[in-house]
């Protein structure tokens, strides 16, 4: 018996060599060229042989923190509108419903922004048990709640108003699962996918919370204009820092009919704003457009300021979210879930998924309770 079982496992080795014989050889080469890297490490700096992956993504984190403010006043140069274009609905993961506007051929890649789903969830949908790795997820749940589970034990629930701030790393498996409403409503939220930077993209997977209680607000133009500043600055108020390693900010802004904002914003970074109700005029002078509901308004990357505004005319309220990033000079090789910088990482990540290691070692016969509550 004991024979029959090694030669079974011997076989089945040499079939999946055979299989995946280009990612073995990838696996192989990546490998011998990483411990000849080591080796010269060492010979050059014998001290970082004592160094480890945690306190080197700590000490290389580069959060946005400057010590000079952006600031918009009469001598801003607010930003011109790139493109204005409709997020699509269209069905993803199990039964979701989502609006895609990044990450679509309208707008493939903006650095570092890859996705923006505005999801909808109702019971019996969903997000099962899947694996991301090389990038930051950020979810802004509007209404209802979400579960999430990963294979590392760890579990909770985000309500309306709250945030998940999670970086894949070098490997994760989870599971986002709505709570089920007792009138049978949808949950709804956004979720941005974040490029990491390439020397973050192996640090250690982590989460960070943010209740809707925690997030810094203000209120401009004699009330008519509110933000929620969940990361980032805006009328002088700061967000809560340290939630993600890439430097984003996100504005939650709601404006009144007759409200205007100037909106500072970062040299560098990318910025957009997407549209979640009613409808804002973006723009400076003769360049100003209309951005209607569910549309994404993206802005080019000269300037140091987004203006907005809402006529007074306006049947209602305007809410939309504006988001900007550091843009990443990097390439971006990404499929699906797994978001490196060469074809030869992309392989890599999908062996290392396949067979469980580096990184997905507790993948392996792993699967959520919550995934569990699907409807088949």
């Amino acid at each position: 018996m004991k024979l029959l079982s090694l030669s079974i496992s011997i076989a089945v080795a040499i079939v999946s060599i055979i299989v995946f014989r280009d990612q073995v050889l990838d696996f192989a080469i990546a490998s011998f060229d990483s411990i000849l890297k080591h080796i010269n490490n060492l010979a050059s700096d014998p001290s970082s042989a004592n160094s480890t992956t945690n306190s080197t993504v700590e000490s290389d984190s580069a959060y946005y923190n400057p010590s000079e403010q952006p600031v918009a006043d009469d001598m801003s140069v607010p930003r011109a509108i790139s493109k204005v274009f409709l997020a699509v609905e269209q069905a993803e993961g199990a039964g979701a419903r989502v609006r895609r506007s990044i990450g679509t051929p309208q707008l493939r890649q903006f650095s570092p922004f890859l996705m923006l789903d505005h999801f909808s969830i109702k019971p019996g949908a969903g997000f099962p048990d899947h694996p991301h790795r090389g990038q930051e997820t950020i979810t802004y749940l509007l209404t209802g709640g979400v579960d999430h589970e990963d294979f590392a034990g760890n579990a909770g629930t985000i309500e309306a108003g709250d945030l998940q701030f999670m970086t894949a790393g070098r490997g994760i498996m989870h599971a986002e699962m709505p709570r089920q409403n007792p009138d049978g409503s949808a949950n709804v939220g956004l979720q941005l996918w974040v490029d990491l930077p390439a020397h973050l993209k192996s640090c250690e997977p982590r989460y960070r919370d943010l209740k809707a209680a925690e997030i810094p607000q203000a209120d401009v133009d004699d009330g008519r204009v509110h933000i929620k500043v969940i990361s980032g600055r805006a009328a002088g108020v700061d967000s809560v820092k340290d939630l993600a390693y890439t430097p984003v900010w996100i504005l939650d802004v709601e404006i009144k009919p007759g409200g205007r904002l100037a909106q500072p914003v970062p040299r560098g970074f990318n910025v957009f704003s997407y549209q979640l109700e009613g409808a804002a005029v973006f723009g400076h002078g003769d360049a100003k457009r209309t951005v209607e509901q569910y549309h994404n308004c993206v802005f080019e990357p000269e300037g140091d300021a987004v203006n907005v505004e809402v006529p007074e005319t306006a049947s209602g309220n305007a809410r939309f979210v504006l988001v900007a990033g550091q843009i990443l000079d990097q390439k971006v090789v990404q499929y699906g879930p797994f978001v490196l910088n060469s074809p030869e990482e992309v392989r890599q990540a999908m062996f290392d998924y396949q067979f469980h290691t580096n990184g997905f070692e507790r993948a392996k016969d792993w699967a959520s309770e919550i995934g569990k509550s699907m409807v088949h």
